[in-house]
């Protein structure tokens, strides 16, 4: 041995984010859980099949923009483009509140109707799953006013990109999980 020390590459992860995986493993948990619960309900019987707001299809498209807007924030972050990244926050919170307003009207569609919390099966599920993710994603609002925050007192940037990166990671998982429970319902209806 000649005495020379070999530097010994470790793998980490931030702690915030391996939290934050923990959390959207949980997450993912909890609406295999109810879709398991719908499907077994469903074979029961006393299913009444739901018609569908018109408005998810429009808060589909919504929460797609959003993730294509947080992206572009993302990547704005990447490149130091401080104005490009609150420009694409402020949209993605506008898309957001958009979606959120748009599933209240589509709880407001699915009442008219005739589909409520309780009764049908089939309309409580609507409620819960939609209902869980409405919940999951003002967090993600939540999340995302202090990345904005932060973004404005310039502490998002490329050597400062934590924050961004999990609510960009955050907010993907919302729109992916929203485009599974859309297809999932739509086609187990």
């Amino acid at each position: 041995m000649t005495g020379e020390v070999q530097a010994v590459k470790v793998r980490s992860m931030h702690p915030q984010k391996f939290a934050m995986w923990l959390f959207l493993v949980s997450v993912i948990m909890v609406f295999i859980s109810l879709s398991s619960a719908y499907i077994v309900k469903k074979s029961v019987g006393e299913w009444v099949y739901v018609d569908f707001p018109p408005l998810f299809q429009i808060t589909t498209v919504i929460i797609i923009l959003s993730s294509v807007s947080m992206h572009f924030a993302y990547i704005s972050a990447k490149r130091n483009n401080i104005k490009n990244i609150r420009i694409g926050l402020v949209i993605t919170g506008i898309l957001a509140v958009a979606f959120i307003i748009g599933q209240i009207n589509a709880w407001g569609q699915l009442v008219d109707g005739g589909y409520h919390f309780v009764g049908n099966p089939a309309g409580s599920f609507i409620y819960i799953f939609t209902g869980l993710h409405v919940v999951h994603l003002v967090g993600a609002v939540i999340f995302l006013l202090i990345v904005l925050s932060k973004a404005f007192k310039y502490k998002v940037h490329s050597k400062s990109m934590v924050r961004i990166e999990m609510c960009t990671t955050f907010w993907h998982f919302l729109g992916g999980l929203w485009l599974y429970l859309y297809l999932f319902l739509i086609f187990n209806n």
